[in-house]
């Protein structure tokens, strides 16, 4: 004969099993719904600063342009002091152009296209810029 008070508490337990089942389930799709909606969140934010920095590289741009043509007006425009000042304004120029059309994304492109068209160059600027960071952030004794 089946005891009644191990029966009762196997159901109990039983009944406890399935609940506390029941709340995990729950708890994890929560979590996940919540995962999904921060991760939503972060890309954005992402794109929304992405945007931003293209915003603000057009602008660098536009004011390099700018400052070219007030170059041009404002220094001399013959002898050594022309032909510099005529340099200078024409590199502000090109490269201000070149933010306003291009942006952070043409930059990356181009920087990319570079070093894979120069691989050993390239090392040795990183190799460089590396040596001369360390040498900025030692702590002297």
């Amino acid at each position: 004969m089946a005891n009644p008070t191990a029966t009762k508490t196997e159901s109990k337990v039983e009944d406890l099993t399935s609940k506390a089942r029941d709340a995990a389930s729950t708890t994890y799709d929560k979590a996940k719904e919540g995962a999904g909606m921060v991760a939503d969140r972060a890309k954005e934010t992402a794109s929304h600063l992405g945007r931003q920095a293209e915003d603000v590289t057009a602008n660098v741009g536009r004011g390099m342009e700018s400052l070219a043509g007030t170059i041009r007006e404002k220094m001399p425009r013959e002898g050594m002091m022309g032909s510099a000042t005529s340099r200078v304004a024409g590199g502000l120029e090109a490269t201000g152009q070149y933010l306003e059309e291009e942006g952070l994304s043409g930059m990356s492109r181009d920087l990319t296209n570079m070093i894979r068209n120069n691989p050993i160059p390239a090392l040795f600027v990183g190799i460089g810029l590396g040596f001369v960071l360390a040498r900025l952030t030692s702590t002297r004794s």
